[in-house]
């Protein structure tokens, strides 16, 4: 497939463009997010009834959210592996397989027997699947929000930075609403039996149009060989972690404020208010979309305030906003449709401009030779860490001890980034510039 692909571009070539580059990226970032949030909201609405029918409905959704986090334990594991692919058989090679593995694994999750087909095989094989899309997703790294940051032009960094980052939004938009419309049309036994299945189809068919879009930027030539000038190439990653593991750190923390909230106005809010209060799921459906494109908005802001003022001030002053937002927003999902609202509104403008500068900023830290493997360490460990089990420490703490807590496990973020900041300044001037 790689060679057809090349064979497509050597007819004369293309000029290289940032601008397709952020194409490329936009693409591939959407089909990820959007299957990140099918699931993400299967886990809220369909696997608790499904998977866990004899647990009560807390119970199941917590343990829905337990195999949730399976992905973001196995994405380093996929990594590992397929980077020795990429240095085996090429980048092209091995975006193929990664996507075609997502695709599957995401397309066996639609064909799922619940529980009272196979019992607790059902869970198990929920895990294997969400196991399967973790490694994928480790190997779905293609290099090219590295490559957009490094050939972004000098005084757009911060609007480059953010690029990549606009695909969750717009990922979830679509999630979101392509689960109201199931769940609207739907009579409910209808939904639970076959309906929710649908989405988990599409997202398989986005990654097969994703997968080709992508092979078409990363196996021309003219690509191949800037990734080569730039030394974006695969390195091992014991020799990786070994001469660059402050970076690698740093990387994986400083994002930590961004990426907890990513998961505190996406999936937990929907988790507490399906479960804890009367509101009606599909009326969240469509606040979450609507404040999801407000997050497109204050993404492109990111850009513009990171170029203006500096990245480093962004993340930092965001971190500082995020801890006053988690001292108190969390109590408005008790206050009927207008607090969540209120809620999501204002969460996704943080978010959308934390998250806007919270990728792709350390590329430039790494060493040429280590830059390709520790930029895809970096983004799954700071996934990990900040966003693996985000909705179900919120939700466990919000079920024990008041939605109050839920914030205080937010404030955790915000501070552990200020600090990584504030103790490594030199790597904060990197960011900067």
């Amino acid at each position: 497939m790689e060679k057809d692909a090349r064979a497509l571009h050597d007819d004369g070539g293309h000029r290289i463009d940032p601008a397709e580059i952020a194409i490329g990226v936009v693409i591939g970032r959407t089909s990820e997010f959007f299957d990140f949030f099918v699931y993400a909201i299967a886990s809220v609405l369909v696997f608790p009834q499904l998977v866990f029918p004899y647990m009560d409905p807390l119970q199941g959704t917590l343990w829905s959210f337990a195999i949730f986090a399976l992905a973001f334990v196995a994405r380093p594991v996929g990594t590992m592996i397929f980077t020795a692919i990429d240095r085996a058989y090429g980048r092209g090679a091995k975006l193929t397989i990664a996507l075609f593995l997502l695709g599957g694994s995401t397309a066996a999750i639609a064909f799922l027997p619940g529980y009272e087909v196979i019992g607790v095989g059902s869970a198990l094989l929920l895990c294997l699947f969400r196991m399967g899309q973790g490694v994928a997703l480790g190997g779905s790294w293609d290099g090219l929000a590295s490559l957009l940051a490094l050939n972004a032009p000098e005084n757009k960094r911060g609007w480059y930075a953010m690029i990549p980052q606009l695909g969750a939004p717009l990922g979830l938009i679509v999630a979101s609403l392509l689960f109201l419309f199931l769940v609207t049309t739907l009579p409910a036994a209808d939904f639970i039996d076959w309906g929710w299945r649908y989405p988990f189809f599409v997202a398989f068919a986005i990654n097969v149009v994703a997968l080709f879009a992508r092979l078409r930027i990363v196996v021309t030539p003219e690509y191949t060989e800037l990734f080569e000038n730039r030394e974006l190439q695969p390195a091992s990653l014991i020799e990786t972690v070994r001469a660059e593991w402050r970076i690698i750190a740093m990387g994986a923390f400083a994002p930590l404020a961004s990426f907890a909230m990513f998961h505190m106005v996406t999936v937990f809010p929907l988790s507490y208010v399906f479960l804890f209060t009367d509101d009606s799921p599909t009326g969240f459906l469509v606040i979450e979309a609507v404040a999801a494109a407000v997050g497109v908005v204050a993404i492109f802001a990111s850009g513009y305030l990171a170029d203006r003022y500096g990245r480093r001030t962004v993340l930092g002053a965001t971190a500082v906003a995020i801890a006053a937002f988690s001292g108190f927003a969390p109590q408005l999902l008790d206050a009927g449709e207008v607090g969540e609202a209120v809620f999501m509104l204002l969460g996704f403008v943080l978010l959308g401009l934390a998250f806007g500068q919270s990728s792709g900023a350390l590329s430039s830290a790494f060493s040429p030779q280590h830059r390709y493997t520790g930029s895809a360490l970096t983004s799954d460990l700071a996934w990990l860490f900040g966003a693996g089990f985000a909705p179900l420490a919120a939700l466990l703490l919000s079920t024990h001890f008041g939605l109050l807590s839920a914030g205080a496990y937010l404030l955790s973020g915000a501070i552990v980034t200020i600090a990584a900041l504030w103790f490594n300044r030199e790597l904060g001037r990197t960011i900067a510039d």
